[in-house]
C-alpha cells in the first residue's frame, strides 16, 4: 500500500511563508510526476506546482515567482516553498504523485489526504 503523507500547513499572515512536505512511502519501484494541488472552499481542485522526476517545473500562474518545488529523488519526497502568501492562497493543499508499482511497467496516480493552509489578513 503506498502512501503520501503530506505535512507543513498552518496559520500564518500575508506575506509569510511556508513549506510543504509530502513523502511516498510503501512498496513501489519508482514515482515519476509529483506534485501539489489545492482546493479551496466552494472551488474545484487546481494544480499549483508539479515536477517531473528530471526535474522538470511546472506552475499555475497565480503562484509563479512566489511558489517554488522541488523534490529528493532519494527519498521519494516533494516540496513546497511558498513565499509572500496572499489571502486567496488559502486551501487545503493535497500532494500527488504518480507511483509505478514493481513489476509493472505505468504508474497511476496518489493522493495525499491534504493539509490547510490558511493565510489572514
Amino acid at each position: 500500500q503506498v502512501q503520501l503523507v503530506e505535512s507543513g500547513g498552518g496559520l500564518v499572515q500575508a506575506g509569510g511563508s511556508l513549506r510543504l512536505s509530502c513523502a511516498a512511502s510503501g512498496r513501489f519501484f519508482s514515482v515519476n510526476d509529483m506534485g501539489w494541488y489545492r482546493q479551496a472552499p466552494g472551488k474545484q481542485r487546481e494544480l499549483v506546482a508539479a515536477m517531473s522526476r528530471d526535474g522538470d517545473a511546472r506552475y499555475a500562474d497565480s503562484v509563479k515567482g512566489r511558489f517554488t518545488i522541488s523534490r529528493d529523488n532519494a527519498k521519494n519526497t516533494v516540496y513546497l516553498q511558498m513565499n509572500s502568501l496572499k489571502e486567496e492562497d488559502t486551501a487545503v493543499y493535497y500532494c500527488n504523485a504518480n507511483v509505478v508499482p514493481i513489476g509493472v511497467a505505468l504508474g497511476y496516480g496518489r493522493w495525499g489526504r491534504g493539509t490547510q493552509v490558511t493565510v489572514s489578513s
